[in-house]
């Protein structure tokens, strides 16, 4: 089986932000254990991996992270809703924007842990 892009983000708690991904952006549990998740959607991999001993950002929210994952979304709407059941949060929508020669609309939120990450959806 060949490589596919993947990303990796660290967490204190790997089975609420695991659910996190799974409830919101429909990714599937491929495998894992406490230490870590590895979740999967359209030829995609997500790796949730346990913080080795690394405190909480302040504020709760690591907004300077070195990566952030851009999800494709049918709905911001349908998915700010999903985030903020699920334990984490979307942006409001006066913080959304628009990328029309790639056709895309986008607004960043936060995982339960603060990790921030993007979605969009098409214009």
């Amino acid at each position: 089986m060949a490589p596919v892009p993947a990303a990796v983000v660290f967490v204190a708690d790997v089975a609420r932000v695991a659910a996190f991904y799974c409830d919101v952006f429909g990714m599937a549990r491929l495998e894992g254990d406490a230490g870590y998740a590895v979740l999967a959607r359209d030829g995609f991999q997500l790796t949730v991996h346990a913080l080795q001993g690394e405190p909480m950002p302040l504020g709760g929210v690591r907004e300077d992270a070195y990566v952030k994952v851009c999800f494709p979304v049918r709905s911001i709407e349908a998915a700010r809703a999903a985030a903020a059941r699920a334990g984490g949060e979307i942006w409001p929508a006066d913080r959304a924007w628009e990328a029309p020669s790639r056709g895309f609309r986008a607004c960043d939120g936060r995982d339960p842990e603060g990790n921030v990450f993007q979605v969009r959806e098409a214009l």
